[in-house]
């Protein structure tokens, strides 16, 4: 089944941000477009918003003045839902209930032709349970668009028990014909974005109640080292707390209180105070007019560093080697572990566990743990955890060599796997055991959590640069340590490991 014809007539119903954002893509895309909504007048003053909006771009000159008058002429506000008889889609964006949908999909059936296509835009509640009452639940789909609808490309196509599978191809096709990116995904709790991004924000969550490092420090590591947009706390502030911890709890609950959810206590504690955030002036920073953003702690050195030992690779962290011979460190290379020398400190990749630990059971002294990079070439900051027993010189040897290879360096608590690389390593472990459980494919996920979340890769494409074997090494002392079913391996990642294939193997 291919897209929906230009000429189709699209129906949203929902005046709200997100509703009006969907019915302007699909009036930009060329379909004529009825917008509803149950609050008298507030469709036509979408419509007006939309207008100013457009006309934003024309002055600033990216978009011309005829698409403009174009796309708000595509575009009727309708005061009674009968007005939607006609119509070949009608997508539902209204307030986020399931009684609500469900009377409104009834209501629709007995309005619109067998042929028209209904679906949701609903964020977190189940497609098979909007459909369960439905005489024709195999017409009802997922919808699921991203805020602002406009500028996000991604859109998740959900299948519920009963969807007809040609019409999620319709509907991906038609996104897809609209300038989006789409997936396919079933109706499970979270779909694939707010399912696989949970541990983005638990773990910065949970380093910070741990006191392994404050905000502006985890962030900056987040988005230095990590390369995502913004770090955990700065995005939840944007969100707004009681969004975020809303959606965390309703996964939590939805699987059955599997720990792997489990909300914070440090952020109801913000939503319990009324510090949501950007909207409310004050998070987990402050917004007020004039407040000073506090600044990411790093160490410094003053030792001099001319030469290095390496012994075997650094793996995915070996360019750090070329960055020291850039700048003229002299690299003596021998077998080994993985291992970087200088002076009388050891500096190695984490592989999860607490450097104390590490140190023990390697036997080795004044060791330096190294978070994850997503680019060690590029990356402007690193962190760092060490024995409480590490030599002062020794310290300041290994904050010298990472100095050199131009890196600021953020200290952590011994924390098992630092920041970047747990982070990682648990979004990982949440999308192979997505792909497990048939919810997506491996390329959907990780287009998903690129295009929905702006993650600088996809999170089973991380996995495979980092190594499955490594990262399965990770999770593993990562349980260990906290001894919690919250870090347990998947089992899609424990088999791709037994079987030698990587996520995206397809052989």
């Amino acid at each position: 089944m291919t897209a929906l014809n230009i000429n189709a007539r699209i129906a949203v119903i929902g005046a709200g941000a997100m509703g009006a954002g969907i019915a302007q893509v699909a009036a930009q895309a060329g379909h004529p477009v009825l917008l509803l909504d149950n609050r008298p007048g507030a469709a036509a003053q979408a419509i007006d918003g939309i207008d100013r909006q457009l006309g934003k771009r024309v002055e600033k000159g990216k978009l011309s003045a005829e698409a403009r008058a174009a796309t708000i002429a595509r575009l009727q506000a309708v005061e009674a839902i009968e007005a939607l008889a006609d119509c070949e889609l009608i997508i539902e964006a209204i307030v986020e209930n399931l009684e609500a949908k469900r009377t409104l999909f009834r209501q629709l059936e007995g309005i619109c032709g067998e042929q028209c296509i209904l679906a949701s835009n609903t964020s977190s509640l189940s497609i098979t349970s909007i459909a369960a009452q439905l005489s024709h639940p195999q017409r009802l789909l997922g919808l699921h668009f991203f805020n602002p609808a406009p500028i996000m490309a991604l859109v998740e196509i959900v299948s519920g028990l009963a969807s007809d599978p040609r019409l999620a191809e319709c509907l991906y096709d038609t996104a897809k014909a609209w300038g989006k990116k789409p997936v396919h995904t079933r109706s499970t709790p979270g779909f694939i974005v707010n399912r696989v991004a949970r541990p983005f924000y638990a773990e910065s969550l949970r380093l910070l109640q741990e006191g392994a490092a404050d905000c502006p420090t985890l962030d900056s590591l987040m988005r230095d080292a990590g390369g995502f947009a913004m770090g955990a706390f700065e995005l939840t502030d944007l969100i707004g707390h009681d969004v975020n911890y809303a959606v965390t709890c309703s996964v939590f609950d939805a699987y059955y209180a599997d720990t792997r959810f489990l909300p914070s206590l440090i952020q109801k504690e913000l939503v319990d105070a009324g510090r949501l955030g950007r909207k409310s002036g004050h998070g987990f920073y402050s917004y007020a007019e004039g407040a000073e953003r506090p600044q990411p702690k790093h160490i410094s050195s003053e030792q001099s560093i001319d030469t290095c030992v390496v012994e075997g690779s650094l793996g995915i962290a070996q360019p750090l080697i070329t960055r020291l011979r850039e700048q003229g460190v002299e690299i003596i290379q021998r077998d080994g572990q993985g291992l970087l020398r200088t002076g009388d400190a050891v500096l190695a990749l984490s592989d999860g566990r607490m450097a104390c630990q590490r140190a023990r059971e390697d036997g080795l002294r004044n060791l330096i743990l190294l978070d994850l990079a997503f680019d060690y070439g590029k990356a402007s900051r690193i962190a760092i955890s060490y024995t409480a027993d590490i030599d002062p010189t020794a310290l300041e040897q290994g904050v010298a060599v990472l100095q050199r290879a131009g890196l600021n360096v953020s200290p952590l608590s011994d924390s098992p796997a630092l920041a970047v690389l747990r982070t990682v390593a648990m979004l990982a472990n949440e999308a192979a055991d997505a792909l497990l459980q048939g919810v997506a494919s491996a390329a959907d996920i990780d287009l998903a959590m690129r295009a929905g979340v702006n993650y600088p890769q996809g999170p089973l494409a991380w996995g495979d640069a980092i190594g499955l074997s490594h990262l399965l090494k990770v999770l593993e002392n990562l349980q260990a340590s906290y001894g919690e079913e919250r870090y347990r391996p998947s089992l899609a990642l424990r088999r791709r490991v037994a079987e030698g294939r990587t996520f995206h193997d397809k052989s």
